[in-house]
């Protein structure tokens, strides 16, 4: 018999930079499997430090990595209690939003990761405020969002941007077929798109150019 406990859980969170008048996005970071939020941060130290304000969120199941068990990793969810734990990830994503006083500044920037995409797609599926942009980098869309999902996406964020290397070693003809169909169920035409040749890594050049036109 599988039985279930409630219990209060405390996660920590990485910020950089000052979140200002002056600041012009207020970036919401997804790690993806593997990452801890204080690497993953790093990307983001050469963006402008006057416009942006970043906060690195940190998956909440922490395991080493490795045969030696040196390094440390972390994980969103898997596909055993998906809907318990995601349901889990938004009270943490939530609190988050409350505790930066973020909720209902139009200056929010959800950016996920590879696996960090199935979070802030699934986050902006429950977030009732307009966002400025939802940006998703090597990473697959959750296939249970569908057309509904897509509407209240463009009834609540006006930009959105899909990156996939086109050397993505995790890649294949099927998965890009099935992104590239769910990208136009939930996006349509107001999604830009871009390719560029590298393998499955972050892209800090275009991320910086990406945060110059936000």
């Amino acid at each position: 018999m599988i039985k279930t406990a409630s219990y209060n859980h405390t996660n920590s969170y990485e910020t950089l930079f000052r979140l200002t008048n002056e600041t012009k996005n207020i970036w919401i970071c997804f790690h993806g499997l593997g990452y801890l939020s204080a690497y993953f941060k790093r990307y983001f130290e050469s963006f402008d430090s006057n416009e942006n304000y970043v906060i690195v969120l940190q998956a909440p199941s922490k395991s080493y990595l490795g045969k030696d068990f040196k390094h440390v990793g972390a994980c969103w969810l898997t596909k055993v209690d998906t809907h318990q734990e995601m349901s889990n990830n938004l009270n943490y994503i939530n609190e988050v939003f409350r505790l930066e006083n973020l909720v209902g500044d139009h200056r929010v920037v959800l950016f996920g990761y590879s696996q960090g995409v199935s979070i802030a797609t699934r986050f902006l599926k429950t977030y009732q405020q307009d966002i400025k942009a939802l940006i998703m980098h090597s990473g697959s869309i959750p296939q249970e969002l569908d057309l509904n999902d897509g509407r209240h996406f463009k009834k609540h964020c006006s930009r959105f941007i899909h990156i996939a290397g086109t050397l993505d070693e995790y890649a294949n003809d099927v998965l890009i077929e099935r992104e590239k169909e769910k990208i136009e169920l939930l996006f349509g035409e107001n999604c830009e798109l871009h390719r560029p040749e590298i393998k499955h890594v972050v892209h800090i050049p275009l991320l910086q150019e990406i945060a110059k036109t936000l």
